[in-house]
């Protein structure tokens, strides 16, 4: 018996990986995020599987579940949003696991914020503008973040950040960062990537608050903010394929005589 966590990737059913699919099609138990997890991805568990929406649920309800399925000798797909990686709340699942004893493994999925890039037909390291990106959120009613992570610390770097959970906290990001990245610097809020309802709102360290705040948007959105999202940034192109670029795949070549 063992307990997958997998990624279903942020909303469509399309993105899951090969392999989160076919360990949905095959395990008699299925627990997922229904807040986050359409539907249409567990309706791949096999006929007369025990389907579970554990939004409503607590962490001990969904042990419970997972060890009744571990006396029975039933494996579990344990099916996260996203990357489960990301603010997916395995820490405290795997925690547990390791404890009874319990075996588990974990399959990767496509995360919100590539999915969102993908939509955008955006690259996120841009040559000599950015070439990090950092993932983070900030504080509200959830945990503190650590010493060192708060968005003036993160910010000096000049990276492109990609906020989480903080849709609500837009006066705060514009107040941290505006000094920092200029108040005209490009965000955009991707909302329910990969849902039918997707949307890109598009917008400056100054403006973005009130555009979000017309759209109504309260939640299940993805911030990012940086120069390697100007419409038309002048940039120099990559060095990955330029000519002059020598590398073992592609040697320098002779002058012709």
């Amino acid at each position: 018996m063992t307990v997958h966590f997998i990624g279903a990737g942020p909303g469509d059913p399309d993105l899951i990986t090969v392999r989160g699919l076919k360990l949905i099609q095959s395990c008699p138990v299925c627990l997922y995020a229904g807040s986050l997890v359409p539907e249409a991805i567990v309706e791949a568990a096999p006929e007369g599987a025990r389907v579970i929406d554990t939004a409503p649920m607590t962490l001990d309800e969904i042990m419970a579940e997972i060890e009744a399925a571990h006396a029975r000798g039933e494996d579990v797909a344990r099916v996260h949003s996203g990357d489960p990686s990301l603010y997916g709340a395995i820490a405290e699942q795997i925690r547990r696991l390791k404890a009874k004893d319990i075996p588990f493994d974990v399959t990767p999925g496509v995360p919100a914020f590539a999915a969102a890039a993908a939509a955008l037909g955006q690259e996120l390291t841009v040559p000599e503008i950015a070439q990090t990106v950092i993932l983070t959120r900030t504080a509200m009613k959830s945990s503190a973040m650590p010493e060192g992570e708060d968005l003036v610390t993160l910010g000096r770097s000049g990276a492109t950040l990609a906020i989480h959970l903080s849709i609500r906290n837009l006066r705060e990001i514009e107040r941290q960062l505006s000094p920092l990245y200029g108040a005209d610097c490009p965000v955009v809020v991707a909302y329910r990537v990969g849902w039918p309802d997707q949307a890109f709102i598009h917008g400056t360290l100054t403006d973005i608050r009130d555009k979000v705040r017309e759209a109504k948007l309260t939640r299940t959105a993805l911030i990012f903010v940086g120069r390697a999202l100007e419409p038309a940034a002048d940039f120099r192109d990559s060095a990955l394929y330029h000519a002059d670029h020598v590398h073992v795949l592609r040697p320098k070549r002779k002058a012709k005589s």
